[in-house]
């Protein structure tokens, strides 16, 4: 498995969580997983305790060869990380760049990463049955395997996975680039990774890969269109056959309120009493007065942009703070929102806690502590948040998109079915509309309990997702196997029809000298 980052090394959004918790699921199911990743400097020596397995492995970069070193870590006692060193592509403060945009070498960077890593597999003699990509950063290893590995190579059998997080990021380069990629030259073409004049990382994993997948089936329907496809629908139209779509899982070790060490007393399905004391604890941590105890108390852990409905929230703003409610907001993001709603807190300092940071503690205890949780997403490729929000008793609002549409079922208050409220129309009425309905039901202290409880039955665990995995995986490398024993039929029936054909040919010349 690719990827470019994997908790606990290092992390900047879900991907890292994915890239710490699917290779331990799928070796609970008996898969032999290795993963590799770059070497960053100033995560993984911290954390990985890695040492070098391997030294100087030479790596074909454009017109030159630059070597690499490999190191090795462990994610758990069975499944190895193999970390990529080279320290002036990956020795940086930030993982993709600095908070003024990306880092200028992405492409070298990355491509690099590309190379390197299936220079992995030789070096230390592990022969993939299938390699398994993970978003834009890994997205030429398809390309690779399928356009530069001999028929005698170590992974000329070994098929290709791409999975695609989230398809608003594609690793889209100057066309002058191409060369350095070591590509053949007809994969610069609408057929390969050209994109628009320039190049395409993500195209290139499209076209190359022998399976795709998003992580949610409804997104997997949603990038074919041109509201979501960000320009890449046409060519997800043309591969649909191989596209799928397998939820995320949530990694309930970390996100459970029966052993949750941040929250103020543990609780459960069948015992919810210490729920009551985890929003009291949440209002005293963020100085909310505790008359709210009473009223809906509304949690958001988000990065705080336009994509995740942040512009939904400030346009109701007023009608949320007029209902007589607490609201608390964790994250960090667009300036904009930073100013927005420091002015917020400090109108309303009685109703609105803001806190604009990172802070895995007070996530658990907003997680724990509120009564609902909103993610007005403009698109949302899965989402962890909601799944928590779940297991935690915290009734999600939530727009009907990717994964929030396929984890949140509606309420329907006649057969006392469903875990939350959603809303389909991206505009702020139709938000608005939907969380009035939910605090409306709030005071219906048996109906919310019921609610709570159809949340928190619910499993999204990983177990389920890596299933799906494991069963992809087998149907792609049994398809892969039949198309090499094809194409080595049909190597052998064009060889021996021109050894026929050279023999015809002879004896037409010696007939011809009779």
């Amino acid at each position: 498995m690719a990827f470019s980052e994997v908790a606990p090394f290092a992390k900047t959004g879900g991907l890292a969580d994915v890239g710490g918790a699917l290779p331990l699921a799928l070796g609970n199911l008996g898969c032999q997983v290795r993963i590799v990743m770059p070497f960053y400097n100033r995560f993984v020596e911290e954390l990985a305790e890695a040492d070098p397995v391997v030294e100087n492995v030479p790596v074909v970069f454009g017109s030159q060869v630059i070597d690499t070193d490999i190191y090795r870590g462990q994610l758990n006692d069975s499944i190895e990380v193999y970390f990529i060193r080279r320290d002036e592509f990956f020795d940086r403060t930030y993982l993709y760049g600095t908070p003024k945009g990306d880092y200028f070498d992405n492409f070298q960077r990355f491509t690099y990463f590309c190379k390197a890593a299936l220079s992995v597999c030789s070096a230390v003699q592990f022969q993939p049955d299938i390699v398994h990509c993970h978003d834009w950063q890994s997205g030429l290893i398809p390309a690779y395997l399928k356009h530069l590995v001999a028929a005698e190579d170590l992974l000329a059998g070994t098929a290709s996975m791409f999975t695609i997080h989230n398809i608003a990021y594609q690793g889209q380069f100057a066309a002058n680039l191409f060369p350095q990629t070591g590509l053949p030259d007809s994969f610069f073409s609408v057929d390969g990774m050209e994109f628009w004049g320039g190049i395409n990382f993500m195209k290139a994993a499209i076209v190359c890969a022998d399976v795709i997948t998003t992580v949610s089936p409804r997104y997997s329907e949603e990038i074919q269109t041109k509201e979501y496809g960000h320009k890449l629908e046409g060519v997800l139209q043309m591969h649909q056959r191989k596209l799928h779509g397998i939820i995320n899982g949530a990694n309930y070790e970390e996100w459970n309120p029966e052993n949750d060490p941040y929250i103020a007393a543990n609780y459960s399905r069948e015992n919810l009493e210490g729920k009551h004391m985890c929003k009291l604890d949440l209002l005293r941590t963020v100085k909310l007065p505790e008359r709210l105890m009473n009223r809906p108390l509304l949690g958001v852990v988000s990065r705080l942009a336009d994509q995740k409905g942040l512009n939904l929230l400030a346009a109701v703003m007023d009608k949320f703070v007029a209902y007589d409610l607490g609201l608390v907001i964790l994250g960090v993001g667009e300036d904009k929102y930073h100013t927005l709603l420091t002015a917020l807190a400090e109108r309303y300092p009685e109703k609105v806690a803001v806190r604009l940071e990172f802070d895995e503690r007070l996530a658990h205890k907003i997680e724990a502590g509120a009564d609902m949780f909103l993610m007005p997403s403009q698109y949302e490729p899965c989402g962890l948040n909601q799944m928590y929000s779940l297991r935690y008793g915290t009734v999600p609002i939530v727009r009907a998109t990717g994964g929030l549409y396929d984890t949140i079922t509606p309420f329907n208050s006649t057969k006392g079915k469903g875990v939350g409220f959603r809303f389909t129309d991206y505009k702020p009425e139709s938000f608005w509309e939907t969380a009035k309905t939910a605090l409306d039901l709030f005071s219906q202290t048996e109906t919310w309990r019921q609610i709570m409880k159809n949340g928190m039955a619910t499993d999204f665990s990983w177990l389920s997702s890596a299933e799906q995995y494991l069963k992809l995986y087998e149907k792609t490398v049994a398809e892969k196997a039949a198309e090499s024993r094809q194409q080595a039929a049909d190597s052998t029936q064009s060889a021996t029809e021109g050894g026929i054909g050279k023999q015809k040919a002879k004896d037409r010349r010696k007939r011809g000298k009779a």
